[in-house]
């Protein structure tokens, strides 16, 4: 068996990754830590593993020790030093936070106000978005878990990028996300009086996953000039992201001939589910689940291709995706832990 150690195992990702590592057939969870909790059962924190698991936060050193992966579920700025105590010791680090997604550092400095800790470290990792780097994941010690608006854009995008069937500039995203996506410290707009029965966007025109999106998907592109106009909301709802995306296609399209070009580029994928023209993908159908679900529409007077693309923003945006990616690495069935599918209500 696989010794996994969390590092943040008490914030909402930490979380996650133990509830569905707990049901993995091929890793043991070897520690978990946390400052705000050290010493504590995680069952009175979260009381959903009460009776269920023993597991006592301790600290980070002690949890890099006993573990082969370690997951670094924590806030930007943090996991760089996580990432080279556990590179040091010829070890795996799966970091879920921002700190090696981006590989350009006056990018980096620009959008998160801070220049890279260890320069050194950057550059070795692969970005973890399978559909995309299934080959570079293998052949890592060091993942970068994309951002959860993120990982719902870039699906929804890479077939029409990556064939150079979209213009490219000027890309519209308009996303909502349950509250959750804000994390577990708290915070004004997460209170559930200002939340609750409301709709609010935020971070207008400075969210940090767009140079993370626009990286991405120039990565893939033909002509390298992806400039995506990204709007984010925060839904009244515990988790769940739902995309909005709309495009302009360089020459008049078959929506038929669109929906075969994403059918085929995601045929092998196992987490990606393309819906059958006249479907619209929800949040209801991903939620606790490692899908992702996409419908295709086109207004015709607009020549816009529009995209609504679905995760659960805490497992395919966050823990599964991780999950996911170690499976690759280490080998592993794809889907092992990640079996579950939304419930039907």
């Amino acid at each position: 068996m696989v010794k996994v150690g969390i590092i943040g195992g008490t914030g909402y990702v930490g979380a996650e990754l133990i509830r569905l590592l707990m049901n993995h057939k091929e890793v043991i969870i070897s520690g978990i830590s946390s400052v705000s909790f050290s010493g504590q059962d995680i069952s009175s924190i979260y009381p959903i593993f009460y009776n269920i698991t023993s597991l006592i936060c301790t600290d980070e050193d002690a949890v890099i020790e006993k573990s082969d992966v370690i997951f670094a579920a924590l806030p930007h700025g943090l996991s760089e030093h996580i990432a080279k105590k556990v590179l040091d010791k010829n070890k795996i680090c799966i970091d879920m936070g921002a700190d090696f997604r981006l590989s350009d550092e006056s990018v980096y400095k620009k959008w998160y106000g801070k220049s890279f800790d260890l320069s050194e470290l950057h550059g070795k990792e692969v970005y973890g978005l399978p559909e995309l780097n299934r080959t570079k994941i293998k052949e890592t010690k060091l993942v970068a878990n994309p951002g959860c608006y993120a990982t719902s854009i870039e699906l929804a995008l890479l077939p029409l990028i990556s064939k150079g069937l979209i213009e490219e500039n000027g890309i519209i995203a308009d996303s909502k996300s349950g509250v959750s996506g804000a994390g577990r410290a708290l915070s004004q707009s997460s209170h559930f009086t200002d939340c609750n029965e409301s709709l609010s966007a935020y971070k207008i025109a400075n969210h940090r996953h767009t140079p993370e999106i626009e990286e991405v998907l120039n990565s893939a592109s033909l002509d390298k000039k992806v400039k995506l106009i990204f709007t984010p909301h925060l839904l009244p709802i515990n988790r769940g992201i739902l995309s909005t995306i709309y495009t302009t296609p360089k020459e008049q399209i078959n929506l038929v001939d669109i929906h075969k070009e994403f059918t085929e580029f995601y045929s092998k994928e196992p987490f990606v589910n393309v819906l059958p023209l006249g479907e619209v993908a929800k949040i209801n159908n991903v939620r606790l689940s490692n899908y992702c679900q996409i419908s295709l529409h086109y207004d015709e007077d607009s020549n816009k291709l529009i995209l609504i693309s679905c995760i659960d923003n805490m497992i395919k945006g966050a823990a599964g995706q991780g999950i996911q990616n170690m499976n690759i690495l280490l080998g592993f069935d794809e889907k092992e832990g990640l079996n579950t599918i939304a419930p039907a209500f």
